[in-house]
């Protein structure tokens, strides 16, 4: 089995944002997900997905253990004596049938103390060279084991790490540091206030969206959207599950040179920011001093400065003169209307960086700050919105149809899934 992806495939349920049995075939993925998808094992996939259980549960006894349920019972079903008949029969024959695995019965979870991290080594041992580093609540599938390490695969990294580290065969535990998406498979799909066709529309996603999931009700995915918890039809969603997972070394070493590329960015654009308000300041003299100016304001269209710099708070600069313009939704214009994803795309767009037209999306760009680390310019990532984070605890972003683009405080209005940094 290729171990660059997630160990069992599934067959997607007709749902829109959901969860149920087992991992999708695609990797844990690059800057911060895992995907999950929903369905039942293929019988193809029976005898595979057994033989690797079995092989984490005779390696270590603590590997996977719920994950070799099923085996467990085919091995008890072989054994029955071949004379027994009728009942006896019907009942060897239940038990020797695999019983679905949980979608999260094959990942690990590091348990390590937030803020921190364990370093994915090339071979089990401590003199090993570190390939990678892996922070708390974050997965892994262990593909294997050697005395007290576990071989995991976790993002771009396949190394080991000790397996007193990581937590294996608790579903509830990898459940709880998963984020639960809708990924709508059609257009102008309507999200709807109640679980009718009948009900008031709300708005509508497109092909591609994710939607945070709520709850999953039957025919029906209750989520969240920017004017509060809506619904859409399951038949035209497909259910993914996100995990953070590890940082390769290459992509710690490309992350820290960003970061030191933004410090003197910033270092160069509040110098820039100061020339510029020294000129403004003996501009304002010089009027001042001479004839008075007959110009004014009043009725006057609204003018914008361009883009100037290129750190974080060239980006909050920037984004801030367009509050007060308008919500609309699927909109990307700063002037005449955006939804909250629109708006962070067209700002940091105008700084020639391309982002999803995705609230989802874009949560796996840049790359992943604390918030208690936020700076000017962040993308804060919410349950089903977005906005940039401004300093001083306070936000700016496209927030409603009623509100428009507005600043909002403190920027952990509601819960924060990530915090992005782009410069």
């Amino acid at each position: 089995m290729n171990r660059n992806s997630i160990r069992t495939k599934v067959k997607v349920a007709t749902c829109c944002l959901a969860t149920a049995v087992v991992l999708s075939g695609s990797s844990f993925v690059s800057n911060a997900a895992l995907n999950v998808g929903t369905g039942s094992f293929a019988s193809s996939m029976q005898t595979e997905a057994s033989t690797e259980n079995n092989t984490a549960k005779d390696a270590s006894s603590n590997t996977m253990a719920s994950a070799g349920v099923s085996l467990t019972l085919a091995r008890y079903a072989s054994v029955q004596p071949e004379e027994n008949s009728g009942e006896d029969q019907g009942e060897a024959a239940a038990e020797s049938q695999e019983e679905p695995k949980s979608e999260f019965a094959d990942i690990g979870v590091s348990n390590i103390d937030d803020e921190s991290y364990i370093n994915i080594r090339d071979i089990p041992s401590t003199d090993g060279e570190i390939v990678g580093k892996l922070y708390s609540k974050s997965a892994v599938t262990v593909v294997g084991s050697e005395g007290e390490w576990y071989r995991i695969h976790s993002g771009n990294c396949e190394g080991y790490i000790k397996s007193d580290y990581i937590t294996t065969g608790n579903d509830e535990l990898a459940k709880s540091i998963s984020t639960r998406v809708a990924v709508v498979n059609t257009d102008n799909l309507n999200i709807r206030e109640q679980e009718s066709t009948d009900s008031t529309v709300l708005g509508q996603a497109n092909n591609g969206d994710e939607l945070i999931v709520i709850e999953e009700l039957d025919g029906w995915a209750k989520v969240s959207t920017e004017e509060g918890e809506g619904l859409v039809s399951a038949d035209y969603v497909e259910y993914k599950n996100y995990f953070k997972v590890a940082e390769s070394k290459e992509e710690e070493e490309a992350r820290l040179k960003r970061e030191e590329e933004a410090r003197r960015a910033a270092e160069e654009a509040e110098a820039e920011e100061a020339r510029q308000a020294a000129r403004r300041s003996s501009a304002s003299s010089s009027r001042s001093s001479g004839s008075s100016d007959s110009h004014s304001d009043t009725g006057a269209a609204r003018s914008y400065n361009p883009p100037s710099g290129g750190s974080g708070q060239a980006v909050v600069d920037y984004a801030s003169q367009f509050v007060g313009n308008p919500y609309v939704y699927g909109g990307s214009s700063l002037t005449n209307g955006a939804d909250c994803s629109g708006f962070v795309m067209a700002v940091y767009a105008a700084f020639g960086v391309g982002l999803p037209h995705s609230s989802g999306g874009m949560r796996s760009v840049g790359y992943e700050v604390s918030p208690s680390q936020m700076q000017p310019g962040d993308i804060i990532c919410y349950d089903g919105h977005v906005a940039i984070y401004v300093g001083g605890d306070t936000i700016v972003h496209a927030s409603t149809p009623s509100t428009g683009i507005k600043y909002s405080s403190p920027a952990a209005y509601r819960s924060i899934i990530t915090v992005r940094r782009i410069f």
